[in-house]
């Protein structure tokens, strides 16, 4: 039998970290093996520590773009894994990491007060939160398909209109209910 190379990418729910999850099944006892991880706007981080058949977390300092633990950045993230010395032993994996752009949305969805609302605008408040989470999948489906570019656009217009919708509060100021009701 011969190794089976599988690597998941676990969400963590945590802007500082990334987890890397060694799904493999391994011929023998486990190899030594070579983990790259490039971070958008940064280089590659190559010959990361990698525990074999284990959950491995990785944060900003791990991956080299910081001193101390921040938040990593939104995008595209390429995740190499390879037995060191069988080329034809490895996986890539790539992923869109929206975490930033989740909380932001999770933010802007918890601070829409439902009942301060007429019915016409909390029904077009809902449309435009699920318009803007449409995109945010399509971002994290083109990532992997490895349209990269398409993942790149659709997830700035994801965050464009999340501004946006932020900035007009929302459209539930209660004015409404005042200035037809009152």
């Amino acid at each position: 039998m011969a190794h089976v190379i599988d690597i998941l990418i676990i969400p963590t729910y945590d802007l500082t970290t990334l987890a890397v999850m060694d799904n493999s099944t391994y011929d023998g006892a486990p190899p030594t093996v070579t983990l790259t991880i490039e971070v958008p706007g940064f280089d590659t981080a190559v010959g990361l520590p990698f525990t074999v058949s284990s959950l491995n977390i990785y944060d900003s300092v791990d991956l080299g773009i910081s001193t101390a633990v921040e938040n990593l950045p939104d995008g595209n993230y390429c995740i190499s894994y390879m037995i060191d010395g069988e080329t034809e032993a490895s996986v890539t994996a790539r992923i869109m990491r929206e975490d930033a752009l989740q909380q932001k949305f999770d933010e802007a969805f918890l601070k829409l007060d439902m009942t301060e609302c007429d019915r016409a605008i909390k029904k077009q408040s809902k449309v435009n939160l699920m318009s803007i989470y449409f995109f945010m999948q399509a971002a994290m489906a083109a990532s992997n398909n490895c349209a990269i570019v398409d993942a790149t656009r659709l997830y700035t217009q994801a965050d464009t209109m999340l501004n946006s919708f932020i900035s007009e509060n929302c459209g539930c100021s209660g004015n409404n209910y005042t200035i037809t009701f009152s």
